[in-house]
């Protein structure tokens, strides 16, 4: 292999792991990245030209939040609630605000071990505060995030990137997997929800399923119907 031939590789992205997926969506999410930044770096490498790739961002200290890169924002307050729920405010420069629109999230990075994980979560501060944000955690014992949580204190500084997700659902429109978030893709149906499509979803699960309904009189006895067809009994079922 030649010197610059092996200087190219150097510069090759890495796949992400499965562990730097959080698995909520994310438009970009981290394998959509992976494929911007290989699709760039082929660009480049065709081209011979290194400097095509000084677009490239792992992470910001602008203390704005962005969905494209991390950005580091400094805890201001740790006050622990619980044994092991924590309540964490980060600041956000000036008066500026998250703006968090009806169920989105945001995701950290940590690194574990030399391992990098990311994780959703939903900030509880008001969609409108300014200058700061909150995020109530809860740490687990054998959790690899919350290894790397339970490390911080005050003044300490996070990578957060985002925001993701929302309820932008349109009756009758969400008609292109293609368009939906990478980790959401293949395990999403369109059309509709009859005895065929109930009995693939059915049968797709590890476990079986119990099942909640919540609809019109005539949506909840169909889909009663289907599940029996597709072996799921009423104990399994709760209708709202």
């Amino acid at each position: 292999m030649s010197g610059n031939e092996h200087d190219w590789l150097a510069l090759k992205p890495q796949e992400p792991s499965p562990s730097q997926c959080c698995g909520s969506g994310c438009k970009p999410c981290i394998y959509d990245v992976y494929e911007k930044e290989l699709a760039q770096w082929e660009r480049a490498k065709a081209k011979q030209d290194k400097s095509l790739l000084m677009e490239k961002k792992e992470q910001s200290n602008n203390s704005e939040l962005n969905p494209d890169t991390f950005t580091a924002f400094n805890i201001s307050s740790v006050e622990q609630l619980t044994e092991d729920t924590y309540q964490y405010k980060f600041e956000l420069p000036g008066n500026s605000s998250l703006r968090l629109s009806l169920g989105q999230h945001i995701v950290l990075r940590g690194v574990v071990n030399g391992l990098e994980v990311q994780r959703a979560y939903t900030p509880i501060s008001r969609g409108n505060a300014e200058g700061y944000f909150e995020v109530l955690m809860k740490c687990y014992e054998a959790g690899l995030m919350s290894q790397y949580i339970k490390t911080w204190k005050k003044g300490d500084m996070v990578f957060w990137r985002g925001p993701f997700g929302g309820f932008p659902y349109q009756p009758n429109k969400e008609t292109s997997l293609e368009k939906l978030p990478w980790s959401y893709q293949e395990n999403t149906y369109t059309g509709r929800l009859n005895e065929d499509l109930m009995k693939t979803v059915i049968n797709s699960c590890r476990r079986r399923p119990f099942v909640l309904i919540c609809g019109s009189s005539a949506f909840n006895e169909d889909m009663r119907r289907y599940l029996k067809a597709a072996g799921i009994e009423e104990n399994s079922c709760f209708v709202f």
